[in-house]
């Protein structure tokens, strides 16, 4: 009823919740009671708490968003689009055509594919083996308390390795 009456009024649903807010600090336990006058004993009464949302202009939560970044569409006419993409298309066409050839290059000079996956999965397995062996300089490190540079000559590597 006393909803009704506020939007009646003009108030709005903001309104209708700062009442709210405004009678929950009214009856909340750390208001109650703890109003003392300066000359009483404990000291002066504590302040209420911040309010959690600013009292101003409330906006209209199902309103639609509105993006800072224009639509491209209303950038760009279809024309202009169209040129665009066009454009695109040809560079990827050119970009495809000099993969084929790189591609029958490197089939021409004798490397086959099935050679190539191979050596990239034993790169894989180099790479993660390091890795590995590099945690355990570390932490060999840590537990003597020196660097791992200082590590390296013990175990016959050189810094580069």
């Amino acid at each position: 009823m006393q909803r009704e009456k506020e939007v009646a009024r003009g108030g709005g649903f903001g309104s209708v919740l700062q009442g709210a807010l405004d009678k929950l600090e009214q009856a909340s336990p750390l208001s109650r009671g703890s109003h003392q006058s300066p000359g009483t004993r404990g000291g002066p009464s504590p302040r209420p708490p911040p309010r959690r949302t600013p009292t101003g202009t409330q906006r209209n939560c199902n309103a639609r968003f509105k993006s800072p970044v224009p639509s491209p569409k209303t950038c760009q006419s279809d024309a202009a689009n169209r040129e665009t993409l066009q454009c695109e298309m040809e560079e990827l066409k050119g970009k495809d055509l000099a993969l084929d050839q790189e591609i029958a290059q490197l089939l021409a000079e004798g490397f086959s594919p099935e050679e190539l996956d191979r050596h990239i999965t034993l790169l894989h397995e180099y790479n993660d083996i390091k890795d590995v062996g590099q945690m355990l300089m570390g932490r060999l490190a840590v537990i003597r308390g020196v660097t791992t540079k200082e590590l390296y000559p013990e175990f016959g590597l050189e810094f580069n390795d």
